[in-house]
């Protein structure tokens, strides 16, 4: 006796699926809001879309299970969905661990991992979630029991959404080799891109990371030469500044030091280290490439630093004037400057500079501080205490700038 086919009444199933659906799509809702939040901790900040799946989609796929598997009930496991959609691909497995993290999930499948380099398809990371308890008490029995996230990077949901329209939806598989190729040349394109976007930031962590500790070890000399000789009497030449670095036996990134970039790199490295001379080499051989204004003049900076950590000081101030010359917009190079010729006493001059990066840019909380400065030693104490107010009204928690108040304030005997 033949088994009888189990023919599904469509009427019924869209009864039942419109009965459910206005909590579907609030429990997706709040899923969307809870996942949003957990990924809040990168700073990435991945996009969140969720949707419950329709109608048409939901009853094709109830067919075709109920035709594969030829069970009574079938059971979709994605009729509510969320989509994480990732800048790079990093954020991939950063937004997973965190999701196993805050969800109880009980399945992941990584799709296009098995594919080779002459197949085509999309790549995508699927979790399946248990809806959260507290979610279904407060909106009601959404009819299932678990919620599907996808994990993408943008190229592979933008591949996704153009392989689902072209052969998914439309129901085509290419047989003719040549447009199989071409599918796959695409695909592989997309996923070439997205490895050069992730070394892309991975070298501009690296960059960001070695200007951070340029900056710093700048504005530290900075302090000790023109804070020493206001509160201690000291003067700047007699300040050890060569001091190694904590890292100096590092060895130098490893690039091709014909392009700027690499050899930026190579600078900054040997500046961080206070390995001035072969900074100061690299640096000059990025303006032997001759390059863009805008260029010239942040190199011209950086060389200037250096010089000045040399204690080099004409060399560092012809520097930072002809970073200036290339922008004038660059107030951070007047600002430069005019600590130079603080620290060699030329105060009338670094007021001058001093304005002029005050003009460019007048939310300067240091560059106020260092006029003040000027002006103390010029002997201008009410210009020097104005300055210093309105430092502190940029920056109120600052201890030196309240310090250098209260200097002022005892030789004004206020």
């Amino acid at each position: 006796m033949e088994e009888k086919t189990l023919i599904p009444n469509q009427s019924e199933l869209r009864k039942e699926y419109d009965e459910y659906l206005r909590v579907r799509e609030m429990v997706t809702r709040d899923l969307e809001l809870r996942v949003e939040d957990v990924l809040a901790a990168l700073n990435s900040r991945p996009s969140v879309k969720g949707r419950v799946k329709d109608f048409p989609s939901w009853y094709k796929k109830y067919i075709r299970i109920l035709k594969d598997g030829n069970e009574e009930r079938p059971l979709i496991t994605d009729l509510l969905g969320l989509r994480i959609v990732c800048p790079f691909l990093e954020d991939l497995g950063a937004a997973e661990a965190l999701l196993k993290k805050h969800f109880d999930v009980t399945e992941i499948e990584r799709k296009g991992a098995g594919y080779s380099f002459k197949e085509f398809g999309y790549e995508s990371t699927h979790l399946l979630i248990k809806i959260p308890r507290e979610i279904v008490e407060r909106r009601g029995d959404p009819g299932a029991k678990t919620a599907e996230i996808q994990i993408r990077t943008i190229l592979q949901d933008a591949w996704a959404e153009v392989e689902h329209e072209l052969v998914y939806k439309a129901e085509f598989t290419p047989f003719d080799d040549p447009m199989k190729r071409k599918l796959a040349a695409i695909n592989a394109s997309l996923s070439l891109a997205d490895t050069i976007f992730q070394e892309i930031r991975n070298y501009q962590r690296q960059l960001n990371g070695e200007l951070g500790k340029r900056r710093e070890a700048f504005f530290r000399k900075i302090e000790e030469a023109t804070d020493g000789m206001l509160f201690r009497g000291e003067e700047a030449e007699g300040i050890d500044f060569l001091r190694p670095g904590d890292d100096g036996d590092r060895p130098s990134p490893v690039g091709n030091t014909s392009t700027i970039d690499d050899l930026l790199l190579n600078a900054l490295y040997a500046h961080n280290r206070n390995k001035f001379g072969e900074a100061i080499a690299f640096y000059s051989r990025i303006l032997e490439l001759n390059p863009d204004e805008s260029i010239a003049s942040l190199i011209y900076k950086h060389r200037g630093m250096a010089y000045f950590a040399q204690s080099r000081y004409q060399d560092a101030i012809d520097d930072f004037s002809a970073s200036l010359k290339l922008d004038g917009s660059s107030y951070k190079a007047a600002y430069y400057r005019g600590v130079v010729r603080s620290v060699l006493q030329q105060y009338t001059d670094a007021v001058g500079d001093y304005s002029l990066a005050l003009e460019i840019n007048p939310y300067q909380a240091f560059c106020l501080y260092r006029r003040g400065q000027a002006y103390y030693h010029l002997g201008d104490f009410p210009q020097a205490l104005g300055d210093c107010e309105t430092a502190l009204s940029l920056e109120s928690g600052n201890t030196s700038f309240q310090k250098f108040r209260e200097l002022l304030r005892s030789k004004l005997k206020m």
